[in-house]
């Protein structure tokens, strides 16, 4: 899933002509905070609607008890979604900021506070980064159960960079706290 970009695959820039890679890249969603599903159903759009963009995948939606978050924190609503993308890691976490911004998403200094809308890169082709505005490969998400699960639905091979197979991954978190939600559909449109 996350393997090397395939220079044989290529996507050329219209204006410069440059040739840029497809990679493939994980993204989590997640909302806990006013209209849920729509919040998660915007961020499907919006990335839907990014140049150099392509959605090949969404999960299911779950609903997921609070991981690590202050008391008051309500249930999650979360789903991932699978792109191919030409952008530069760096492009896809500001594209993926100014989605959280268009739903009102406000960060302050407690850490996992309540949120209108998340947008993580958990992995962009085989890309690392230790930068503290893009960590990549996401540095937790290879211990979440409310990104492992809804991920190997879509991939059950998938192998989390540097950690293993996802399927090994969800088998060692607690998945109590997970629960499918048949009834909510996220569309690609």
């Amino acid at each position: 899933m996350t393997e090397t970009p395939n220079p044989n695959i290529v996507d050329t820039d219209t204006l410069t002509g440059e040739m840029r890679p497809i990679r493939r890249a994980v993204l989590a969603l997640g909302s806990n905070l006013g209209e849920r599903m729509a919040s998660l159903q915007g961020a499907v759009n919006a990335l839907a609607d990014t140049p150099d963009v392509w959605i090949t995948a969404v999960s299911p939606v779950y609903e997921t008890d609070p991981v690590d978050s202050p008391p008051e924190a309500k249930t999650y609503l979360n789903a991932v979604v699978l792109i191919d993308t030409t952008l530069a890691a760096s492009r896809l976490m500001d594209r993926a900021l100014a989605i959280e911004d268009a739903f009102d998403r406000e960060r302050g200094e407690v850490q996992n506070a309540p949120r209108t809308l998340d947008v993580d890169l958990i992995v962009v082709g085989d890309r690392r980064s230790d930068e503290p505005s893009l960590r990549l490969p996401h540095p937790r998400a290879a211990e979440r159960a409310f990104v492992l699960r809804p991920w190997f639905d879509l991939e059950p091979e998938a192998e989390f960079p540097d950690r293993g197979p996802i399927a090994d991954l969800l088998e060692r978190t607690d998945q109590s706290g997970l629960k499918l939600r048949d009834d909510l559909v996220l569309e690609i449109q």
